[in-house]
């Protein structure tokens, strides 16, 4: 049995509770919250072993196998930390850090202690991310030169969408995948960046656009925002037709069209519960294989996204109480 530990008793920590319940192999073993009383509630509802009032407790448990950070942007490094300093393998939850120089310092430190440390953008892992990049591989839509990504939810009034003390802002919300989308499928070469924000009254991004122009002269229009409805759409467009990706926070459906014909459909596995398992899938195959990161999110990826995110927070002066 894989024993995960969850840090943080919120909506989040619901979705892998839901994720793992009905696996044979794999179990919440543990809740933490800094409420005991909620924690017991959170342990009595997904029939988990063991229910902490402290943070501390639950990761001097020497049972867990994986802790996985389930509490907002801002508490991830701390809790992280925390978590390494117990010798505990550590999942993430996106954005991993506030900033790079936290994630920086999580990544040395586990690599120090020799243990496992990943970043919960549970797309990067899902089988059918890895089918898009497949297809578009294969030719069957020529060169691909185009791709658009946009990710809106009404998410105007969240506390952690407005306020700067828990790293708001639909950048790293919302906007993370959109750029996650991106570079999957185009790479990481970036020569140029244009973009456009709206801010909030308290100073956050509620609504961007991002173009991102590549070395081999491909683009990526991506647009994040609290402040509407959208599609979720993805495509990459290529010379002989495109792909579409129904929602790119969680691909259920891909179409390939060739010609403006349709050509291939693929949907998510029958067997996916909600799309948090394949995480901890990859998570159990690394430890087991004695890895320090998976090459599905290398470490060297996260601090490169999160260099990205703070770049588009300085030209837009949205700061954090962790920036330095």
């Amino acid at each position: 049995m894989f024993k995960v530990g969850i840090i943080g008793a919120g909506w989040i920590a619901e979705k892998m509770a839901e994720a793992l319940a009905p696996l044979e192999d794999y179990c919440v073993h543990a809740i933490a919250s800094r409420s005991l009383e909620k924690a017991e509630e959170f342990a009595g509802r997904w029939n988990i072993a063991k229910a902490y009032g402290s943070y501390e407790e639950m990761v001097a448990d020497d049972e867990i196998n994986l802790v996985y950070i389930a509490t907002p942007h801002s508490h991830h490094f701390q809790h992280a930390m925390l978590a390494l300093e117990h010798g505990r393998n550590v999942l993430v939850e996106k954005a991993f850090t506030a900033n790079a120089q936290e994630a920086e310092i999580l990544i040395r430190t586990a690599h120090e202690k020799g243990l496992f440390i990943t970043e919960a953008i549970w797309t990067r892992y899902m089988p059918l991310s890895h089918k898009v990049k497949e297809v578009m591989e294969s030719g069957i839509i020529g060169e691909p030169r185009v791709l658009t990504a946009t990710l809106c939810y009404m998410m105007e009034f969240k506390e952690r969408i407005v306020r700067a003390d828990l790293c708001g802002g639909a950048l790293l919300d919302l906007g993370v995948y959109a750029l996650n989308f991106a570079r999957m499928y185009f790479g990481t070469d970036i020569v140029r960046t244009v973009t456009n924000v709206h801010l909030g009254p308290t100073g956050m991004d509620m609504h961007e656009s991002i173009s991102l122009s590549f070395a081999d002269g491909r683009m990526a229009n991506l647009q994040a925002g609290a402040l509407c409805l959208n599609d979720r759409q993805g495509i990459i467009s290529g010379t002989e037709g495109y792909i579409k990706v129904d929602n790119i926070n969680c691909p259920e459906v891909v179409e390939v069209w060739r010609n403006y014909e349709l050509a291939a459909r693929y949907e998510k596995p029958a067997d996916m519960v909600n799309g948090y398992e394949y995480q901890v899938y990859e998570c159990r195959r690394c430890i087991e294989e004695g890895r320090q990161e998976s090459p599905m999110m290398p470490h060297e990826e996260t601090i490169s996204i999160m260099k990205q995110m703070d770049a588009l927070r300085l030209e837009w002066g949205v700061r954090y109480p962790m920036d330095k």
